[in-house]
Order: C-alpha cells, then structure tokens, then sequence
C-alpha cells in the first residue's frame, strides 16, 4: 500500500514536470514568435517628430500583425556606429546623411533591397532618391519625410496691400528688389548666427545658387571636390549673392545684422508692425519660429514661392535633405515594413497633422493639413532638379566646419570672396 502511493505520486510528479516543462516550452515558443515578429527602428528623431512616426506605425502595425518599435537618441548617430561594429544593430535604422549609409554598406553591415521594394521606388519616387539611396550597384535606402530649402517667405497681407507679384526668374527678383528698395523698404531678412554652428544659412544659399547658376552636373562635382571648392563655378554662384548681401539697401539692418541675427528669428521681421523686411529664404521648418498670432493664422497671413530660376536648362531647382530608412535585418517585416513606407498610405498620417513634406509621386496634396505644406510639397515634387543638402554630404571638417566659418568671414569683410574660397578649399581632406 505504502509502495503504491510512492508510486502514484512519483508519477503525479512526472506528470507536472512534463506538463511544466510543456507548459514552459510553449511559452518560450509564444515569447520567440513574438520576438520573431517585432522589428527594431532606430533614429534621432524625438518628442514630436517621433510621435508623428509612431502614428504610421501603429497603423503598420495593425494592418499586418507585426510589432514595429521605434526608438529615437539624440546620440544615435554616435551609437549606431558603435552597434554596428559590435554586430547589434537594429533591424532599421534612419540614416540622416548618405555618406552614411554609404559606409555602412561599404562594411557590409546593410541589405539590399527586395526587387518589389526597389520597384516600389522606381514608380514613386523621381530618379534622384534612388540614386542617393544606391551604392555600387544595389539600392539600400528608402526616403519618407523628407525637407526642402529652396523657399522664399513673405508677408501675404504686406504683399498684396503693396502689390507685390511672385517672381518666376532671376530677373524678375532683381526687379522686385529694386521695386521694394525704392517703396522704402528692405527686400530681404537673412540671419547666419547659431551658436558653433554659425554660418550653415549661408551654405544654404551657396548651394541653391550653385544648382541655379552652374547646375546639379556641376554641383555634384563640386560637393564631392571633383572640382575645387573654389572653382570659377562657385564664385560666379557666389557673386548672386553677393549681389544681396552686400547692398545694405537689401538687407534688413545691412551685414552686421546678418551675422548677429538669429536665424530662426530673422523672419521675424516680416511680420512685425510696420514689417521690417519683405522676404526670407529658409527651409520648410522655419515656420516654427513665427510669431505664435502668425502660426495661429498661417493660411492667411503666410506665403511661400521657389526661390526663383536662373538658368532655364534646370528649371528651378530643390534643395534639401531627409532620413532614408535601411535594412540591418532581413528578418520577415522588415521588407514589409520598407515597402509600406514607399506609399502614400504611409505618409497620410504625418501628412494631415504637419511638420513634413514628403517625395512620392504619386501622393495626394490635399491630405496636407494646410495650404502652406500643400504648395510646398508640389515645389518639392514638381521640380526638375533636386539635390540633397551639399554641405551634410561634405566631409565634417568642411561641410560642418571651415565652409561654415567661410561664409562668415566672407560676409563680415575679413576674407574676400576668392580668399575664403580658396580657404575652404584648401581644408578638403587629402
């Protein structure tokens, strides 16, 4: 009897040992499966920007089952170097600059595209993002928000209490300028200071002259030092806008003012009362910075054109820059996840709520929140000739560096044109 009751619960113990080990197994299984489907990006983007992304994820997310997380540092460009090299990098990372993602692929740490990804670019997207997406050979890189420069901003009511007409081409600037000069009143606000980085609006405007005046051939082999920096390219460019800055009658508060103005607040002379100045080229993410009465009331108060043509031959070109999206992992969703980014569905989200343009052709610009992104995303789409940010595809210690501290010098007189040229030039990496 003893021997009996030893026996049942031997096995009674067998029995949960089994059932506990099957039990184990099959959450261990269910913990793999969910592992197997969730897929790690990594980027810089943060706080708003990263809550805009989420948004298309978590639409991904349920269209399709898989766990898409986003994670974003403001030291991701510094760790995911070091992840890399340490073989624990994320399944997708958001490369900000194209050098970059060319030195990872160099190393072998990315995977091409699929052919249904790479079509997915080929039918939406101009030529260019492929190619700033492509090294030797194999697409690595899908473009999704994206921003753009080549803008020019005034005050809507200012303009049309004066009367005041868009100008399409250099000459019809020229002739604007000179309209407003003699009603009294600065054409344009520019500012240049921002703390170490001071000087990177004056590179803005350097490269969209290069692409107006000399055109992308020319400019790509200019941003890569193919030619010199200080080609005779490069200082005909240069000498447009001269042209502006040098005429105090141009300039809100002539050079000086240049050099101490904030760049983010100097469009704000355009909205003051009287208006200080009439125009400010700068980037899409500049209306962050206008009066909170002027973004309350952007439709209204608010207009933005192309800064105008130069050569016919290039139409009016783009300036601009924006993350492309590239694979560590080809585990299942990865592909998926690139694919989706490559569609219209994948933009709407961010789209309707603000604060992005994007370049896919076939996109609808009334899922835009408001009339400004409407007509900046149909510049970005509809131009000819658009090349990413000249200065990010540089070498740091000139793209971020003596180009930067150039533009000052040249602008506050202690270098001519030809010198602070030739200085940067002489910076390049050998």
């Amino acid at each position: 009897m003893k021997k009996s009751k030893i026996c049942s619960a031997v096995a009674a113990f067998a029995a949960c040992a089994i059932a506990t080990s099957f039990m184990s197994c099959k959450k261990e299984s269910a913990k793999k499966a969910e592992e197997d489907k969730t897929i790690h990006v990594f980027g810089a983007s943060r706080g708003e920007e990263a809550a805009r992304l989420e948004e298309i994820i978590k639409e991904f997310n349920a269209e399709t089952g898989f766990n898409v997380v986003y994670e974003g540092s403001p030291e991701f460009e510094t760790q995911i170097q070091v992840q890399a090299a340490a073989g624990t990098p994320p399944d997708i990372a958001m490369l900000p600059q194209p050098g970059m993602m060319q030195n990872f692929a160099e190393a072998g740490y990315l995977k091409p595209l699929p052919e249904n990804v790479v079509a997915r670019i080929d039918s939406n997207y101009a030529s260019v993002w492929k190619d700033l997406g492509s090294y030797k050979g194999n697409v690595y890189g899908v473009f999704h928000r994206v921003n753009a420069k080549s803008f020019v901003w005034y005050n809507k009511k200012e303009w049309a209490k004066r009367g005041y007409s868009i100008p399409k081409t250099w000459d019809e600037l020229r002739a604007l300028e000179d309209k407003m000069v003699a009603d009294g009143i600065a054409p344009w606000t520019v500012g240049f200071e921002s703390g170490a980085a001071s000087g990177w609006p004056g590179t803005d405007w350097l490269e969209d002259m290069m692409l107006r005046t000399a055109g992308p051939d020319a400019y790509d082999a200019w941003v890569s030092h193919k030619i010199p920096f200080n080609d005779e390219k490069v200082l005909n460019a240069l000498s447009y806008i001269q042209e502006i800055f040098f005429n105090d009658s141009y300039i809100y508060g002539g050079r000086t003012n240049i050099l101490t103005s904030h760049y983010g607040d100097s469009i704000k002379p355009l909205f003051e009362n009287p208006p200080k100045a009439m125009m400010h080229r700068e980037g899409n993410f500049i209306t962050g910075f206008l009066p909170q009465s002027v973004q309350d009331n952007m439709e209204e108060e608010v207009g933005v054109f192309a800064l105008p043509s130069v050569d016919e031959r290039w139409g009016t070109p783009v300036l601009g820059g924006g993350d492309q999206f590239v694979a560590f992992s080809d585990k299942p969703g990865v592909a998926e996840f690139l694919e989706y980014l490559t569609t219209w569905k994948g933009c709407i989200p961010w789209a309707k709520v603000g604060g992005a343009l994007f370049p896919h052709k076939n996109q609808n610009f009334n899922d835009y929140g408001n009339a400004i992104e409407r007509e900046l995303a149909k510049i970005l789409v509809g131009a000819k000739v658009f090349r990413f940010d000249g200065s990010d595809q540089m070498p740091a210690e000139v793209g971020s560096g003596t180009f930067w501290v150039g533009m000052v010098n040249w602008v506050s007189g202690s270098e001519d044109a030809a010198t602070a040229l030739k200085t940067i030039d002489e910076s390049w990496p050998q």
